[in-house]
């Protein structure tokens, strides 16, 4: 893979600056951890080179200073909302990021659940935390928010929160997901900590948009197109170029929110620390760009492949025309075509030939592979043994799973499990295959291949169960599926 992104520098150069941040504060400051905390896919996938884990790996740097405040939001509990990305409610990832981070030597101080409003399912999660040993604190909803400041920094608004104990230097505030109430929370700390007689600090860490490169540069142009859904829109920051004469990207949710949060920090500490946005933020992401090329290009595929996610929620019904809009707009902006995915005409050239569901997949060194419908085998389950044996050098003709070994497993599916396809699904073909490795040294060969799958190219010529999808994101493939039925099937 093309490195477009130096990993070491960026750990480096982050820690330093998130230090000297917390030494303007009289040495309390409350950051705002926006994104995914140690699971970045979107920052991997436009910034080669950038590691999923590479923000706790840089807080893991800080951790004799930093404690870690999770937040999730009541009305997200009660509702069942769910990580589109790993599948799980956000009370269950709540579960998740604990362990993660503890798991890394990271001090967990507290779960404080925002917008409460005596829910039942919020009681429930706050009593199992306890009953884990978990602190538990409460925020609640505040009329008029975040316009009505003079209620909002008062006894009868921030005041009425719970205030969270913490006892480190550096609070980080973190969550499952958008809109669980990060801000929210550290402005109420703020606010309580003043009270205590803590002149505490604000800061905020998105990594997206980043702030010193083009507003239309590729991969501020991915971020639009992975919050699409949400209508976030990157723009100059019109404070910081008053302030300074700078041009510098943000987007529009923080550019709208900045006049109150001046009234906020105003009301709370006297005067704001802050003249933009952007002051606000620690991140230096862009400085650590190393081939511009490659991230360009990198975000160009990632832009096609959210499009492809956007068409494919819009046929299953939970997606909305306006995204698709805006994706399309965006791949424009970024000079991007859909035929620019390699595996997209290489997939629709297979299914065009054999009259039935194709896929193709790109490996590291820019091959094609493709794969086929068959009465034994679903198009993905082809594709991953024909990759398997062009990795491991085995001729195509091969076996490394017996037809004689599938067909009792087709008969256990349809026969007793009451399954309807009898083509074996991704996750069905590679327990056959290990099964097959302990007699066949073919087999065994083929398996060892499966590491080296992890960052390539997929698409398929019609969308996909949920069971080869979810086999598809553990292999770390990148999958793209064209946006139609099989056959007209409605029910996937």
């Amino acid at each position: 893979m093309k490195i477009g992104f130096d990993n070491e520098k960026y750990l480096t150069m982050q820690s330093e600056h998130i230090r000297e941040r917390i030494g303007k504060f009289g040495n309390k400051l409350y950051l705002e951890f926006g994104g995914k905390l140690f699971d970045d896919y979107h920052a991997s996938r436009v910034l080669p080179g950038f590691e999923p884990d590479s923000k706790l790996r840089m807080l893991m740097q800080l951790s004799d200073q930093a404690e870690i405040v999770i937040v999730i939001s009541a009305a997200d509990i009660d509702k069942n909302k769910v990580r589109g990305d790993l599948g799980i409610t956000y009370d269950v990832d709540v579960l998740r990021l604990i362990d993660a981070f503890t798991s890394r030597g990271l001090y967990v101080g507290s779960v404080c659940i925002t917008r409460y409003a005596g829910q039942e399912s919020a009681n429930a999660f706050k009593k199992r935390l306890e009953k884990m040993g978990i602190p538990v604190y409460l925020h609640y909803s505040i009329p008029g928010y975040p316009s009505n400041t003079a209620l909002i920094v008062s006894d009868d608004g921030y005041g009425k929160n719970d205030y969270i104990k913490t006892s480190r230097p550096l609070v980080v505030i973190t969550a499952p997901g958008p809109g669980s109430g990060k801000m929210a929370t550290c402005l109420s700390q703020l606010y309580h900590e003043y009270k205590r007689g803590v002149a505490a600090g604000y800061a905020k860490f998105e990594t997206f948009p980043i702030w010193n490169i083009p507003l239309k540069h590729p991969v501020n142009l991915a971020y639009e197109a992975a919050t699409a859904d949400l209508n976030d829109v990157n723009m100059i920051d019109p404070f910081h170029l008053e302030a300074y004469g700078q041009t510098t990207v943000n987007y529009n949710r923080d550019v709208e929110i900045f006049p109150v949060l001046q009234a906020m920090f105003e009301k709370i500490i006297g005067k704001c620390p802050y003249k933009s946005p952007t002051d606000m933020g620690v991140n230096m992401a862009g400085n650590c760009i190393i081939d511009d090329e490659v991230c360009q290009e990198a975000s160009r595929q990632e832009i096609i492949r959210r499009y492809y996610k956007s068409m494919q929620a819009l046929v299953s019904g939970t997606g909305k025309e306006d995204e698709v809009y805006k994706i399309e707009l965006l791949l424009k902006q970024a000079h991007a075509s859909l035929e620019d995915r390699t595996v997209v005409p290489a997939s629709l050239k297979r299914e065009q030939e054999t009259g039935g569901p194709a896929a193709a997949m790109e490996l590291e060194d820019g091959r094609i592979i493709t794969g086929k419908t068959s009465d034994l085998l679903g198009a993905s389950s082809a594709l991953l043994l024909n990759v398997l044996k062009e990795l491991a050098g085995i001729d195509h003709e091969k076996h490394v799973i017996s037809p004689d070994a599938i067909r009792p497993i087709q008969v256990l599916k349809t026969n007793y499990l009451g399954s309807k396809n009898p083509r074996l699904h991704m996750d069905e073909t590679m327990i056959a295959l290990s099964i097959s490795a302990a007699t066949n040294p073919d087999a065994r060969l083929a398996l060892e291949q499966l590491p080296k799958l992890s960052g390539c190219q997929a698409h398929t010529s019609v969308m996909l169960s949920s069971v080869d999808i979810e086999a598809f994101r553990k292999l770390g493939i990148a999958l793209t599926c064209e946006p139609k039925f099989e056959k007209e099937k409605k029910y996937q």
